[in-house]
């Protein structure tokens, strides 16, 4: 994964009028990686996020990945934050990553969406992965806007990649060309991310923050 940027941009790019800011390729991704996300999520309390995919190649993989996402951080000699996948009573463990550099969720993100399509539409890994790093870096608009969260309206900002537009093999990418990543933010949201999505003609992947409950 790229490396986290500064973040000195961040409250100007939150700061925003009713009109869209246009933002740099380093703002963009400063926004989106923002540190210091999971600071004061409490220790004794686990993220919540539900995770619904439709997969019109292969649908026997939406059922496969429809679930939940549990993040919980915990102290050490350095804050670490765990990622877990449920469904039901079964779950995996998705990996451990430093708390202080933010939420690792946009990396979970980003992650599944490019093996996804690499499963299903075939084609490099390596070059879908690199495709979706260079959108990350790319100017791009930040969108102010409104959620529903814990029962009221709240700010947002959104930003959408478009990691395969103009690409010279987006005709071979089987409905997976088109591909809009939208990831929605706020400070009033536990974690940051309000939402991360992944919209194509063959394909969507939407994972959104659900609540903050007490740890096991």
């Amino acid at each position: 994964m790229l490396r986290i940027l500064g973040s000195a941009c961040i409250a100007a790019c939150l700061t925003l009028t009713p009109a869209w800011a246009e933002m740099s390729g380093t703002e963009t991704y400063d926004l989106l990686f923002k540190n210091g996300t999971l600071d004061d999520v409490p220790r004794d309390a686990v993220l919540v996020y539900d995770r619904e995919v439709t997969n019109a190649i292969k649908p026997d993989t939406g059922p496969r990945d429809t679930g939940r996402v549990v993040l919980q951080v915990e102290e050490g000699s350095a804050p670490t934050a765990f990622l877990r996948f449920e469904q039901g009573d079964k779950y995996r463990n998705l990996g451990k990553f430093p708390a202080s550099v933010g939420n690792p969720m946009i990396m979970y993100f980003v992650e599944t969406v490019a093996r996804d399509m690499g499963e299903s539409a075939g084609g490099s890994l390596f070059y879908i992965r690199n495709r979706i790093k260079d959108a990350l870096v790319t100017p791009t608009d930040a969108v102010p806007g409104e959620a529903q969260f814990d029962g009221r309206t709240i700010a947002t900002t959104s930003v959408t990649l478009r990691p395969f537009e103009g690409d010279p093999n987006v005709d071979r990418m089987q409905g997976f060309g088109d591909m809009a990543m939208t990831v929605t933010m706020s400070d009033e949201v536990p974690g940051w991310y309000h939402s991360l999505s992944a919209k194509a003609s063959a394909y969507e992947s939407v994972l959104t923050f659900e609540t903050l409950e007490d740890a096991e």
